[in-house]
């Protein structure tokens, strides 16, 4: 796969120059960026998944739950409906998308919709909903919207400044559009990252003066949800791990290094499971998976697990990053 995406550099080529064109035409303002009288919040990335956009947008609504009216708008990927979308009662995974139903599911207050024309989403949001501020979920690249505030994820292990353009590498956006993020998480570090090894990660960053770069670690709650059990209790059962998702890697240490043994079946990133292979999860003795890949296979099910993951800042990163949100939210108001 590394020899195919090496030979695919000139397409790389081709492709970096067509987003670099696309950003200076929105610099120029020969394409238009559209700002709303809410605020919004964008969460997003410079590369294809696996940045932990999800727990990073789940950390935002638990910061702000409390004071604010939250509504958070994603584009449903692979949902099998179409246009703008409201969460309610009725909503199924299928329609809104298996991050957005997750969202929804945990909190139920929060008003969750989908439309991958994110300004006709915020128009309705506006419209219907009237929320203090929008969370956009995976919005970095859509320029249509000019947000207020901006979060950039990058993965410790894949850092934007070190990658290249799709399909060689990772990155579907140009290196420099991270000047446009007001903070810069570096996410999924190990726990015992240096104090030294984050500044040098920040010294390759290069921020600009008024840019944030902060460190956060996936932390994973061993008191399993689904049918709650500590996750001790699977240290002598036949585990298969099933995930979908971008990058299940940390996932997998993380279990590897609490001593389980599993069989690990790995799909697609919003994977719909066919009839097949539910069948064939079926005949599994304990399944444990993703919270995302739980809300599409529980209702089909039995003896399945799921793990929840949160986003750790680490050291005083958490309270810069809660002054930042408190001088936001307050600014204008």
């Amino acid at each position: 796969m590394q020899v195919l995406r090496k030979l695919l550099f000139p397409i790389s080529l081709v492709y970096g120059f067509i987003v670099f064109l696309r950003n200076r035409c929105y610099d120029l303002g020969i394409f238009t960026s559209k700002s709303f009288q809410t605020k919004t919040i964008c969460v997003g990335n410079l590369s294809v998944g696996g940045t932990g956009k999800t727990p990073m947008i789940e950390l935002l609504v638990r910061s702000l739950q409390e004071n604010y009216q939250i509504a958070i708008l994603s584009r449903g990927y692979k949902r099998r409906s179409k246009g703008f979308l409201l969460a309610n009662i009725n909503t199924n995974v299928e329609n809104l998308g298996d991050e957005p139903f997750q969202l929804k599911s945990k909190f139920p207050k929060v008003e969750v919709a989908v439309d991958s024309d994110r300004r006709n989403g915020i128009a309705q949001l506006e419209q219907k909903v009237r929320p203090d501020v929008i969370l956009l979920d995976d919005a970095f690249q859509h320029r249509k919207v000019k947000p207020d505030y901006s979060v950039l994820l990058t993965a410790y292990d894949n850092l934007f400044i070190n990658d290249w353009y799709l399909p060689t590498g990772d990155l579907r956006d140009t290196k420099g559009e991270a000047r446009r993020a007001n903070t810069i998480v570096v996410t999924k570090c190990p726990k015992n990252l240096s104090v030294t090894e984050r500044s040098k990660i920040r010294d390759k960053i290069k921020p600009n003066e008024h840019q944030k770069v902060l460190f956060s670690y996936l932390e994973y709650n061993k008191e399993l949800k689904g049918i709650n059990i500590n996750l001790a209790h699977l240290k002598n059962k036949k585990v298969t791990l099933v995930t979908g998702i971008a990058n299940p890697d940390p996932l997998e240490k993380f279990l590897l290094e609490e001593g389980l043994t599993f069989d690990h079946m790995k799909f697609n990133d919003h994977h719909f499971f066919t009839e097949q292979e539910f069948a064939l999860l079926k005949e599994k003795e304990c399944i444990l998976t993703t919270e995302k890949d739980y809300v599409r296979l529980k209702s089909r099910l039995t003896q399945l697990y799921y793990i929840e993951v949160s986003h750790q800042f680490m050291g005083d990163d958490k309270e810069i990053f809660d002054a930042e949100l408190h001088q936001f939210m307050t600014a204008n108001s």
